[in-house]
C-alpha cells in the first residue's frame, strides 16, 4: 500500500485535503477515488486512509484507524558525518534513514571538501530532509529523522552535553582505537569523518569531548560506508 509522509495533525474519521508534497505524489501515482493508502506523520505510528476525491491540484482523503505500529532501532542513534563530496550524501542520508538513524548532523571539518553556508546550504539541507522523509516513506519508518543545520566541527562539539545515558563513538584509524563495543546505553552518537577522515586534531577534541575512539577492522572504508556499517550493528 502506497505510503506518504503528512506533515499535519491527523484523527481517525476526519475529511483532509493533503498537503501539497503528498498530493502531488498521490497524483503521480494516478490513484483514483477509493484508493488505499497509509499516512504518518511522524509523531508515531500510522493511519490507513482512503482517498475521497481528486482534483487537478488537490486530494482528498478520509483518514482510517490509527495503527501504533513502530520500527525503530533499539537505540537512538545520531549520525555526525563530516559531508562526503559529490552526491555521496544524498546516498548516506537515504540509507541511515532506513538502518534507523533519529538525527543526522552534517558537520564542515578541516578535510571536507564541499563547503556549504549561507542559501546553498540551506537548499541543502531542504532537499536532505526531502531524501529523509522518502527513505521513511519507502523503509516504513513512522519517525523521521532531523537533518541538521550544518555545523563547524568544532562548534558542534561545544554545544554538547552531558554524555550521561549516551554512547559516543569515534570511528578512527588511531593506533589505540578499539574494536567497536556492544552498545547498551539508550543513545548512542556517531561521529565519523569525510574522505581522508578527521584530523589528529579533530580526534584529540572528540576524545576531550567525551567520544571513544574505535575501528572496524583493518579494513579502510569509504566515508560514506563506515557510519553506515556502524548503524547496521547497532540497529
Amino acid at each position: 500500500m502506497p505510503r506518504f509522509y503528512c506533515p499535519v495533525p491527523l484523527a481517525s474519521g476526519q475529511s483532509l485535503d493533503l498537503p501539497p508534497g503528498a498530493a502531488r505524489h498521490v497524483q503521480v501515482l494516478r490513484l483514483q477515488p477509493g484508493a488505499r493508502i497509509t499516512l504518518f506523520n511522524g509523531e508515531g505510528g500510522e493511519f490507513g486512509a482512503t482517498v475521497e476525491a481528486m482534483g487537478r491540484r488537490d486530494v482528498r482523503v478520509q483518514v482510517g484507524m490509527h495503527d501504533p505500529v513502530e520500527r525503530e532501532s533499539q537505540h537512538r542513534i545520531t549520525l555526525a558525518v563530516g559531508v562526503p563530496a559529490n552526491e555521496r550524501m544524498d546516498w548516506l542520508v537515504e540509507k541511515a534513514t532506513e538502518l534507523g538513524a533519529i538525527a543526522i548532523c552534517p558537520l564542515q571539518t578541516a578535510r571536507t571538501v564541499l563547503r556549504l553556508s549561507g542559501e546553498r546550504a540551506a537548499k541543502r539541507l531542504a532537499h536532505w530532509q526531502g531524501v529523509a522523509v522518502a527513505a521513511c516513506e519507502q523503509s516504513g519508518r513512522n519517525r523521521v529523522p532531523v537533518i541538521h543545520p550544518v555545523q563547524d566541527l568544532a562548534d558542534w562539539l561545544r554545544q554538547l552535553g552531558s554524555a550521561q545515558g549516551e554512547a559516543r563513538l569515534l570511528l578512527a584509524l588511531r593506533a589505540d582505537a578499539q574494536a567497536m563495543p556492544e552498545a547498551s546505553d539508550p543513545a548512542v552518537t556517531v561521529l565519523s569523518g569525510p574522505e581522508g577522515g578527521l584530523s589528529a586534531a579533530e580526534e584529540d577534541a572528540a576524545l576531550r569531548a567525551g567520544f571513544k575512539a574505535v575501528t572496524l577492522g583493518s579494513r579502510v572504508l569509504r566515508a560514506e560506508t563506515a557510519p553506515l556499517a556502524v548503524l547496521s550493528r547497532l540497529g
